[in-house]
C-alpha cells in the first residue's frame, strides 16, 4: 500500500468513527509523529490513585525493594 492510498484509508477509517478514546489516540498519536510534547490527561480516578499512593509513602506504608523481593520469594515458593 503506498503512503498516499494508506492517507485516505486513514481518513476514511476516522472520519466513520465515532469512538473518542480511539480518535484521542489517533490524535495523540500523530502529535508525537509530528515531535510535538504529547500532553496525557489523568483520569480522575488516577489522580484519586496517586494521591493515595503519596500519602501512604508519606506515612511509611511501603515496602523496600529487599523487603518485597522477600515476600516475593516467599509466595512462589508456595
Amino acid at each position: 500500500m503506498s503512503t498516499a492510498e494508506l492517507k485516505i484509508k486513514l481518513i476514511s477509517e476516522i472520519s466513520q468513527s465515532d469512538n473518542e478514546e480511539l480518535l484521542k489516540e489517533v490524535y495523540r498519536l500523530l502529535e508525537t509523529g509530528n515531535d510535538k510534547p504529547a500532553q496525557y490527561e489523568f483520569t480522575e480516578e488516577q489522580i484519586s490513585l496517586v494521591n493515595e499512593t503519596l500519602e501512604e509513602v508519606k506515612n511509611g506504608k511501603f515496602l523496600t525493594e529487599e523487603e518485597e523481593k522477600k515476600k516475593t520469594d516467599k509466595w512462589l515458593e508456595e
